[in-house]
């Protein structure tokens, strides 16, 4: 939940089975942003696990990410939650106005797929380097990009919580979808930006590094808890075996 916050707005999936994991930081409202969270989660996972189970044998087994199915499956996952979100906001007036972002990662064999919207993030650690692989769609990044502040002057922006895409708050979105190789021993980290805004990548790749695996979202969420705890905090953990 964070220091600062009533509730928690965030909601996350791992589902190990399917090789899916999501991060949804909700907004709008009392009830909207917790709302709009879960009906994300729930309709992605609901969404790619019947894609799943209605695909053909070529579909269901692992293939080159330049010839999948997945990246196609990811997002139409995430434009069927916008839908749901949006109805659900239009059917309860409490709700009007809530969204979410959505960062997703489906591992398939050795390739992984990311679909995004929003400024939760998503990071790949390899070979003692992280790499942020999804691109935050805020306020912020777009000053950034366009030189008008610097990175330092983001870090303490005051309108560093203000995204410019979200699922849910229209019936459609815009959704990133990337495809990846990824290698035994890497690690793979969905935070929302509770975490992101507190705790550099820099700290995120030592942590992830240098402890457990099952120790390391506790030790994330408790630095940034540290360093005030201003938003709620969501961590997932992957990391790609065998």
């Amino acid at each position: 939940m964070g220091r600062r916050r009533e509730q928690n707005e965030d909601a996350f999936l791992v589902d190990s089975e399917t090789g899916l994991f999501v991060v949804a930081d909700g907004m709008g409202g009392h009830a909207g942003g917790g709302t709009a969270s879960s009906i994300a989660v729930e309709t992605i996972q609901k969404s790619v696990r019947a894609a799943r189970e209605v695909a053909s044998p070529a579909v269901a087994a692992p293939s080159p990410k330049d010839a999948s199915h997945y990246p196609g499956v990811l997002r139409l996952a995430v434009e069927a939650a916008s839908r749901e979100i949006y109805r659900a906001a239009q059917e309860d007036p409490s709700l009007a106005g809530m969204g979410t972002t959505v960062t997703s990662a489906l591992v398939v064999g050795r390739t992984a797929f990311l679909a995004h919207v929003g400024d939760s993030r998503l990071y790949l650690l390899r070979g003692g380097r992280i790499f942020q692989l999804s691109e935050d769609h805020s306020l912020v990044n777009e000053q950034l990009k366009a030189g008008a502040i610097t990175e330092s002057e983001a870090r303490s922006s005051r309108f560093r919580n203000i995204i410019t895409r979200s699922v849910g708050f229209e019936e459609g979105v815009l959704v990133d979808v990337v495809g990846f190789d990824v290698e035994k021993g890497d690690v793979l980290v969905l935070c929302s930006d509770g975490l992101s805004n507190l705790v550099s990548d820099s700290e995120i790749l030592e942590v992830a590094s240098g402890v457990q695996l099952w120790e390391a979202p506790e030790r994330l969420v408790a630095l940034a808890n540290e360093r005030g705890g201003d938003d709620n905090i969501t961590v997932i953990v992957v990391k790609v075996d065998g």
